[in-house]
């Protein structure tokens, strides 16, 4: 697992040898969501809305970055970060 952004008490995590489709993780507290790249759906878990308001907003600025470390990561890379939410 590799941490690629932190934004607003949100941390953002790829994991290496993760399934697919190509996904991240959102923690924020308690919650966690695994979120896929490619359409920015919720594939499982739950985050309060505005964290994943919050969340959305940064993947959709960031979205090649994302795809890229994913890549990073599936081949045993470690994941470059990523900028945070401003």
């Amino acid at each position: 697992m590799s941490e690629v952004s932190r934004f607003f008490g949100i941390v953002i995590r790829i994991f290496f040898n993760d399934y697919q489709p190509s996904h991240f993780h959102a923690i924020y507290g308690d919650s966690e969501a695994l979120i896929e790249i490619d359409t920015l759906r919720v594939l499982k878990g739950d985050l309060p809305s505005r964290a994943l308001a919050l969340v959305l907003e940064w993947a959709s600025l960031h979205r090649t970055e994302l795809a890229r470390d994913w890549d990073l990561a599936r081949s045993g890379q470690t994941p470059e970060p990523i900028q945070p939410l401003e």
